[in-house]
């Protein structure tokens, strides 16, 4: 079984997520920051990491409003999945609701006594290992 990739996108930020091999654990990977809307150079950042981990899984975090309707960031995520899937057409990328996974994560960090200036750095990353978990707990399907 390959792993499989966790993403939390932002405007300016990536958080990313990886599973193992065996799609038991999920940690974060890093977070990747891009120039504010610069989608292309997140795209091939991901496209990279596919490549090099042999990647073809992806769960993608979908920014829907606390009502569960689909917001403006909803447009930019629909287009950054569109545009991988073009320059990569074996992807299977599927959109997971992150409307808690901010809390969530921010809760962990928390847990884990790190400082406001440290969460602040790792927050998408952890968003993306929580998206990720969830793509997980749906069976990785």
């Amino acid at each position: 079984m390959s792993k499989a990739l966790g993403l939390d996108l932002g405007t300016k930020t990536l958080g990313v997520a990886i599973t193992d091999s065996l799609r038991i654990a999920a940690h974060g990977l890093e977070n990747f920051t891009f120039e504010s809307g610069n989608y292309k150079k997140a795209r091939e950042h991901v496209l990279d990491i596919c490549k090099k981990e042999n990647i073809v899984d992806i769960a993608l975090g979908y920014p829907l409003n606390m009502s569960g309707e689909a917001g403006e960031r909803c447009e930019s995520v629909n287009r950054f999945k569109a545009d991988l899937e073009k320059d990569n057409p074996n992807l299977k990328i599927i959109l997971i609701d992150e409307r808690m996974t901010t809390i969530i994560a921010n809760n962990r960090l928390l847990e884990a006594d790190l400082s406001r200036a440290k969460r602040k750095k790792v927050i998408d990353e952890m968003s993306a290992v929580v998206i990720l978990e969830s793509y997980l707990s749906r069976g990785g399907k």
